[in-house]
């Protein structure tokens, strides 16, 4: 007779260990097949920022959170109902964000007492009391796994490396997800290895039998599936739909993608995802420099391909001189900067959003660049497109705005039809535009389009098209180099009116009475917490009211409407009120700043309490 199913209509489920422990690859496992059952999910990685830290210290903690329900969601979760702890270095970097109650998984095998001596145990917490709140399953997965394995040939350290699999087979039972898609993805991976295969397909399936079978388990879980719009789904990182968003982008615009970067995290993904992809006309280079990577972008970009470099902060601050450049050049080109914590070096692996000033205004002189971001990682696909709109359209670089959060996260996201995708052709120039006085004609390449005020974008040999190039000002439309004062005057201002003149939506509202006085007002990955945030108070009773910004440079057009509608305007930000300090100078709005520098997404639960203080103050 089976245990008893018991119904939920969410649970977040947090897996932790060392590097080498495989959480990653287990939480990512358990996410596809999630996903594949058809729950809506979010995720955060955690990784450590050290290469390889020490086995079994706390900075060498490893940590996937998956978050799944039969409804929609916008976040991974704040406290998790589940933690599996692989050693007492997982335990102890995670119990103070589990709550009371909760089920704990822990790898006993592991709480010797060198280990707990290394992370400041003092006493084995499995055995002082110290966690009687918690609901604790003890179980020797490291052995458990060597014991299921005896008759395979592979060595002890190679058994004992299988445990994820374990632990994954046994969850993967808990909470009934669908198994074949584990089994087909192990097959692919260790196709060439058959000891390495059998050793993870028995391994998992022990864990399934575990759960089965064991009385500290009484009963399984089930998460129905949650409702979305007809379509086909697959689950999608942030930055696989931004590579494929590029693709799409170059695509629709029927021009070669060319891809200049230098490694970096969190951004290096995309350069991996893109170098696959040469049947699609695209280019990756991996420079020896990040100026190099976008020096090589810009020219591709002047040679008629679509210019992409990538890069995280450090990496934009050694960009700048040629991203003004490319201000004075009037090139299309996507300067992608996946955001960490910084400064300098900073945290490599963790989130923040505090580039936005540098992105805005960080490049000697003045030198406009529109700015987009997304706002969860299914829409990383939508603001590259975005991006590349921009900067073909208009001839202009332009900032892509990602962040660590919604990089490496991931969520169900519906393939788009491509039919469905806009147009992005423009046309290139091929003959000459201007008739001189004589009625002779030549090719000006500063002479703009009356609506965009974009200049020609002409290829390097094309007969009678050429023209000077660098960095020097140009006399306009002509194009010579010029000293001229009231020339330079002109051209800064015909840049930074092309700018501000880009055509890009209004900023939408959310506000379902419609007689809310409190703004909430974001911009990237700071849409998932806040819309969780404004869920939670308007069920306690609050009006509140939410708007988001893809568009960071230029504003909206509706913004300063928007904003006069409300007494209060909240900003949380992962920054110290830089979009605050932009809201504030721009519009006289005098915007609350919430802002944090941790590392991680902001806590729904703590939005929904700042909430609840500004609307009772108004």
């Amino acid at each position: 007779m089976g245990k008893q199913v018991v119904q939920l209509n969410r649970v977040i489920i947090r897996f932790a260990g060392d590097s080498g422990d495989g959480m990653q690859l287990a939480g990512d496992q358990f996410t596809s097949r999630t996903a594949s059952f058809g729950n809506d999910l979010a995720t955060l990685p955690d990784f450590p920022a050290e290469i390889r830290a020490p086995a079994g210290t706390i900075p060498g903690v490893s940590a996937f959170q998956l978050h799944f329900a039969d409804h929609d969601i916008t976040t991974a979760g704040d406290t998790p109902n589940v933690l599996v702890a692989m050693n007492p270095a997982a335990l102890k970097a995670n119990l103070k964000d589990i709550p009371r109650g909760a089920d704990i998984i822990v790898n006993t095998d592991e709480f010797t007492s060198r280990n707990l001596t290394k992370v400041g145990y003092e006493a084995n917490p499995l055995e002082d009391g110290s966690l009687e709140s918690y609901a604790v399953h003890p179980i020797p997965l490291t052995s458990m796994t060597v014991e299921a394995l005896k008759g395979i040939n592979i060595s002890k350290k190679e058994a004992e490396r299988a445990k994820n699999m374990f632990a994954l087979g046994l969850l993967s039972w808990l909470y009934h997800r669908p198994t074949e898609g584990t089994l087909t993805f192990l097959k692919q991976k260790f196709a060439k290895k058959p000891d390495i295969l059998a050793a993870n397909i028995t391994a998992f399936e022990a864990g399934w039998s575990y759960g089965e079978t064991t009385e500290d388990f009484s009963v399984q879980y089930e998460i129905q599936p949650a409702p979305m719009a007809t379509g086909r789904y697959r689950n999608m990182s942030g930055n696989l739909a931004l590579a494929y968003g590029l693709i799409a982008a170059s695509q629709r615009a029927d021009i070669p993608l060319f891809l200049g970067s230098y490694p970096i995290t969190p951004a290096s993904d995309i350069l991996h995802e893109l170098s696959k992809h040469k049947r699609f006309g695209v280019m990756t280079f991996q420079a020896e420099d990040e100026i190099a990577g976008i020096g090589a972008a810009l020219g591709a970009s002047y040679g008629g391909m679509l210019g992409i470099t990538t890069t995280s902060g450090p990496g934009v601050a050694l960009k700048s001189e040629t991203i003004g450049l490319a201000v004075s050049l009037e090139l299309p080109l996507v300067i992608v900067d996946v955001q960490r914590g910084g400064p300098s070096t900073g945290l490599p692996t963790k989130t923040e959003q505090a580039d936005l000033l540098q992105a805005m205004f960080g490049r000697n002189g003045e030198a406009p660049v529109p700015i987009v971001a997304p706002r969860s990682p299914g829409d990383c696909f939508n603001a590259a497109m975005e991006a590349v709109r921009i900067a073909i359209t208009y001839r202009t670089p332009v900032f892509l705005l990602s962040d660590g959060y919604v990089a490496n996260g991931s969520e169900p996201w519906r393939i788009p039809d491509v039919d469905s995708l806009p147009d992005l052709r423009v046309p290139f120039a091929t003959e000459h535009n201007h008739t001189n006085a004589d009625g002779s004609t030549e090719f000006w390449p500063y002479l703009r389009d009356p609506e965009t005020l974009a200049r020609p974008w002409a290829v390097p040999g094309t007969k009678g098209l050429e023209h000077r190039i660098g960095g020097i000002e140009k006399a306009d439309g002509i194009g010579n180099i010029s000293y001229d004062a009231d020339n330079h005057d002109r051209m800064v201002r015909l840049r930074q009116a092309k700018v501000d003149g880009i055509t890009v939506p209004d900023l939408e509202v959310e506000d379902p009475t419609g007689d809310a006085r409190v703004l909430l007002l974001g911009w990237g990955s700071t849409f998932g917490p806040i819309n969780a945030a404004c869920q939670i108070s308007r069920r306690a009773g609050a009006s509140v009211a939410q708007a988001h910004l893809r568009h960071l440079n230029p504003f909206p057009a509706n913004t300063a409407e928007v904003l006069r509608r409300y007494d209060k305007v909240v900003i949380p930000e992962m920054n110290l009120g830089q979009l605050a300090l932009l809201i504030r100078g721009k519009y006289l709005v005098d915007a609350i700043a919430y802002n944090q520098v941790r590392g991680l997404p902001f806590r729904a639960e703590e939005l929904a309490g700042v909430i609840k203080d500004v609307v009772a103050s108004v």
